[in-house]
């Protein structure tokens, strides 16, 4: 669902794991999240840029994708 965001975690050898751990919360939760499943928080997206990807919009990060269209969603 957040294909630039996965793609920046494959560049930068992350897993979802250590987005778990930066985040406090189980890597279950990172991986519905991933998926569309549950939303990020507006909170958790930050801490995600800042320590990650300080250099990235954070907007470029959390882009949706359309599954169906496989386009991008604004």
């Amino acid at each position: 669902m957040y294909r630039n965001l996965k793609a920046e975690m494959a560049r930068n050898d992350l897993t979802m794991g250590d987005i778990a751990k930066a985040l406090n919360v189980r890597r279950a939760t990172i991986s519905d999240k991933m998926n569309g499943k549950y939303r990020f928080y507006y909170d958790e997206c930050l801490i995600i840029k800042k320590t990650f990807f300080p250099d990235l919009p954070i907007e470029y990060l959390f882009e949706k994708d359309d599954p169906e269209n496989n386009k991008k969603i604004s």
